[in-house]
């Protein structure tokens, strides 16, 4: 194992954190030329393209598109056909993810001035939401999870999930997941042939007004192409977490931690901070140690590698300072006083505090979300949740006397940049 070791009093020690950072997400002319050829494909031809590119890339050989639509009795069965420690498991943690968003939950307000005019803001929920979920064995029914339950919780009336099924193979989890949330209509497909589909519509698949959900590099990049016919959640990078340690959590535990991302993906990133070199040394053995028992031990032995690092900071205050830097989309504080160390946490996408709140439980069932901002834009984005499903409209009521007062200053305002029309419009409304 070759993992990185850097030290913030090296002279380089900014420079060469930046280049471990690095990571960008870089669609190459074939994969654009091809999804660009996909959606114009599917806006032309609508249903029949969304068959032929589900037979030809997901291997399956449906001959009318209403094979490709799961009734929603069969998610039930999923449901119910689970064992029962996997349903109890999955209803708990939908039930936490669902108490946790009904508190982010905004509601209309409005306040009336002295003079009678009203100004406010009205709440409302998007109508339709497409969900894109990974499909096959490599299927998440924590994805589903926290996509669909904030967008119920917003109050969308009908949310349409895609997820491809290669092969014809299904992920009974993710059928009951797609039950136990409430989803309305479920699609048998996926890539960048879905997106499409959900961004303009078919004669079978409804068009949306935003999608969210994860998806590989063909997903991503339709999501970038679509965006602006209809909303998207975000385009994520690989996962990350950074662990500011005190050197006094088991090493075992950090070193878990660390693999718990690590496992992923190729690309994902670990990294530890602390003070102590003594105990960066022994989080190393530990990796040496638990690594070979992994079943994923080679994906997380190339993600440590090439992305990971274990990093000597002068104290705590400069573990914040450098955690600050790096924005990850996990940060776990394992030391004494995790409460005060995140007063000073400015840039995370989900904080857990203490030793004993490892990272996998957000993944999960701890409540908040698990979609996250990476690669350093949790410095001015946030995890998602109720409010990316909800848009505000301003309300705006003038009285008479209102207008009149505010008609002066529009009047003046607009002569001022030469827009007579707009001075005229509010002039009419003052009084004489």
């Amino acid at each position: 194992m070759n993992i990185k070791r850097l030290n913030s009093s090296d002279s380089n020690f900014w420079a060469d954190l930046d280049a471990l950072l690095a990571w960008e997400s870089v669609s190459d002319q074939a994969v654009n030329d091809t999804v660009t050829g996909i959606i114009a494909d599917i806006r032309a031809r609508g249903d029949a393209a969304l068959l032929d590119y589900t037979n030809r890339f997901d291997r399956m050989s449906a001959s009318d598109f209403s094979e490709l639509e799961v009734p929603v009795a069969r998610l039930q069965q999923a449901l119910d056909g689970l064992p029962a420690e996997q349903r109890e498991a999955l209803q708990s943690a939908a039930d936490r993810v669902r108490a946790y968003h009904e508190h982010q939950k905004q509601a209309s307000w409005d306040y009336t001035e002295a003079d009678g005019t009203l100004l406010g803001q009205q709440v409302t929920a998007l109508d339709r939401v497409g969900l894109y979920v990974p499909g096959g064995k490599a299927a998440y029914p924590s994805s589903v999870l926290m996509n669909a339950i904030p967008a119920k919780v917003a109050g969308v009336e009908e949310l349409i999930m895609v997820v491809p099924t290669p092969d014809g193979e299904i992920n009974e989890l993710v059928f009951a997941a797609a039950a136990i949330c409430g989803v309305d209509r479920v699609f048998t497909v996926g890539g960048a042939q879905a997106v499409a589909a959900l961004a303009y519509g078919t004669e079978s698949v409804p068009q949306v007004d935003k999608i969210v959900g994860p998806g590989n590099i063909y997903v991503a990049t339709a999501k970038r192409y679509v965006f602006g016919a209809v909303g998207i959640d975000m385009i994520a990078g690989p996962s990350e977490i950074l662990v500011v340690c005190d050197g006094q959590t088991d090493p075992d535990w950090i070193a878990m931690d660390l693999f718990s991302q690590a496992e992923h993906d190729e690309d994902a990133q670990a990294i530890l901070l602390c003070p102590d070199a003594d105990y960066l040394d022994r989080v190393a053995a530990s990796i040496e140690k638990l690594l070979p028992d992994m079943e994923r031990a080679e994906i997380i032995r190339t993600s440590l590698n090439d992305r990971g690092a274990l990093i000597q900071v002068k104290d705590l205050d400069e573990a914040v300072a450098v955690a600050n830097y790096i924005a990850p989309e996990h940060l776990e504080l394992s030391v004494a006083d995790p409460q005060a160390m995140a007063k000073n946490i400015k840039h995370a996408g989900a904080i857990f505090m203490g030793r004993y709140t490892a990272e996998a439980l957000g993944d999960y069932c701890a409540g908040p979300n698990h979609v996250l901002p990476t690669s350093r834009t949790a410095r001015y984005s946030s995890p998602l949740g109720v409010y990316d499903f909800q848009k505000r409209s301003s309300l705006i009521m003038c009285s008479a006397d209102g207008a009149s007062e505010l008609g002066k200053v529009a009047s003046t305002l607009a002569r001022g940049e030469g827009l007579e029309a707009h001075a005229r419009s509010a002039e009419y409304r003052i009084k004489k």
